[in-house]
């Protein structure tokens, strides 16, 4: 195990410096630059002249400071310095990015671990009572419900509840705009807990639904595939009971394709809901990367994006590890 995570940890730093060269290259690619969006590009042909010359001025210096004008390669330099010394800049404000990250990333993983633990504690009982009761009513109708929610685009649903939920007048109504109302300042405590609570029920409905629905179809699937293996049916025919089969014999092996789907749910963690987070103005990672992109801070979108792939890389091998949890007949030794 020991030279295993050895080997995983020292793969993972070629892969993360292939990863950060490929997203800078990717980055820069995209037309215009943050000297373009500060000083206004072409608008400055409707000035007149002192001020376009100033302005000029102002945007060679601008992008000498920053090395803007550099080659491609002497910006990546300057960016592996600047994301070594925790130095990453807002270029349009010139000012450290650090601090407003921080305050997004806790609003994004507070609100995505509340999301996680509603996904898999619904989606992992319901797919175990789908399998465990397959061809029931409540199997065939809890699948087309969950396919039905599956379908459904967050933006659709987001809005479709913007709308039935934001009269206050009704008997029951929810915030449709940030996490706090204008007053939160002024609570304290439980009170403030629970203006936040108000204020993110919709969007951790609008983040849930579709993972729940997809959770529990894998879920489903695999109990499906475990129960009608050749062990199962001889701890039936040894008179095991049903609720033995399905808990001690069937349900660890089953949870395989779960675990390989953590991986790829952890990004989510730090990145975000850029849909959702945008549309009921969440100050979190999804609208704090979506307003960097339109802005083109590149140190803003390179961070976001490195976040994100330290978690896979990080959720791939937790993966892994759990496989050995659930189940101590896997290894990872070259015997085994």
């Amino acid at each position: 195990m020991k030279a295993y995570l050895l080997k995983r940890f020292l793969l993972m730093i070629p892969t993360m410096f292939g990863i950060i060269v490929i997203s800078f290259i990717i980055v820069k690619l995209a037309p215009g630059d943050p000297s373009a969006q500060k000083f206004g590009g072409a608008g400055q042909a409707t000035a007149g002249l002192d001020a376009q010359k100033g302005t000029e001025q102002a945007e060679k210096r601008f992008r000498e400071k920053y090395h803007l004008d550099e080659a491609l390669h002497i910006q990546f330099g300057y960016f592996i310095k600047r994301l070594f010394t925790m130095d990453l800049t807002y270029f349009q404000q010139e000012k450290p990015i650090i601090d407003d990250m921080f305050d997004a990333l806790k609003v994004t993983m507070g609100m995505n671990l509340v999301v996680f633990m509603l996904i898999y504690l619904i989606a992992i009982p319901l797919g175990i009572f789908s399998a465990a009761n397959p061809d029931s009513l409540l199997d065939k109708s809890s699948t087309i419900t969950l396919f039905i929610f599956y379908s459904l685009p967050s933006f659709f649903v987001a809005e479709v509840l913007r709308h039935w939920f934001s009269d206050k007048s009704g008997w029951i109504w929810f915030p449709t705009m940030n996490l706090h109302g204008a007053d939160a300042d002024n609570l304290s405590g439980f009170a403030w807990f629970m203006d936040m609570a108000h204020h993110a029920a919709l969007p951790i409905i609008c983040m849930t639904y579709g993972g729940l629905a997809y959770i529990s179809r894998q879920m489903r699937a695999g109990m499906m595939e475990v129960i009608r293996q050749d062990y199962i049916r001889t701890a039936r025919a040894k008179g095991a009971s049903k609720m033995r089969v399905i808990f001690v014999h069937a349900l660890r092996n089953s949870l395989f394709p779960i675990i390989t789907l953590f991986a790829s749910l952890l990004p989510f963690l730090v990145g975000g809901s850029v849909i959702i987070e945008t549309i009921f103005q969440i100050p979190g990672m999804g609208k704090f990367s979506i307003d960097a992109v339109f802005r083109r801070e590149y140190d803003v979108v390179m961070a976001t994006l490195i976040l994100s792939s330290i978690l896979t890389l990080f959720g791939i091998l937790i993966s892994d590890l759990l496989y050995v949890l659930v189940n101590p007949q896997v290894t990872f030794s070259d015997e085994g």
